[in-house]
């Protein structure tokens, strides 16, 4: 890409550590941060304050309408506003309203951006695309305790197995729709986290974004 500053993506499904990495290779390397994910739960949560059903309806002119302050509410991870995102990402005019929200983001000063079209559809010409996965199990694990699960509860069993569920199910959305489906680009660099850190995973992307924008003399 012709710029001063790279743009790097970072996609994969729930919960497998990408919001993370993504947040702490911007850091590392001074770039701007966008999680794109929030651009449709805040427009699944301004249709469900209109009393609107983002499965039946479109929420195009309010993901035109976003402004900075709709991504710094604090009810945008609350279960009803991720069942309201999951819906709002099938609307095709939806993403399209998005997408120059996405690319102008990074267009000038490069950044890393983590979501699940970034490196197939937003910036398919990105310098450098990792693909973060774990396996579900080991994600529903991540999800229960990050939403404030007890490691000695006496359903944690039966609890996790709950999310395991939900997160196959919003997985196999997301590889289905007909907008932008989930899915690792051809040229990205996959990263399994089940058995690995944070700090394991962030030494290992830090490590292929070195070396992918050292070959292309950065």
């Amino acid at each position: 890409m012709t710029k001063s500053m790279p743009v790097i993506a970072v996609d994969g499904p729930a919960a497998a550590g990408k919001g993370t990495l993504a947040k702490s290779l911007a850091e590392a390397f001074s770039l701007p941060y966008l999680d794109t994910g929030l651009l449709y739960r805040a427009v699944g949560r301004r249709m469900l304050d209109a009393g609107l059903d983002p499965a039946t309806a479109s929420g195009e002119e309010l993901a035109m309408a976003l402004s900075p302050d709709d991504l710094k509410r604090t009810d945008l991870r609350t279960p009803d506003a991720t069942r309201a995102a999951s819906l709002v990402a099938r609307d095709q005019a939806v993403r399209q309203a998005l997408v120059h929200i996405q690319r102008s983001f990074a267009a000038e000063r490069g950044g890393v951006l983590d979501g699940r079209d970034i490196g197939t559809v937003i910036f398919p010409d990105a310098d450098v695309k990792l693909y973060i996965t774990a396996s579900p199990r080991t994600r529903a694990e991540r999800r229960y305790t990050q939403t404030g699960g007890s490691e000695t509860g006496p359903d944690r069993e039966t609890d996790i197995s709950k999310v395991e569920t939900a997160l196959i199910e919003r997985d196999k959305a997301d590889a289905t729709r007909a907008a932008a489906p989930l899915r690792m680009a051809d040229d990205a660099v996959k990263i399994e986290t089940d058995t690995l850190t944070a700090e394991q995973v962030l030494t290992e992307a830090i490590r292929i974004v070195k070396s992918v924008l050292d070959a292309k003399a950065f």
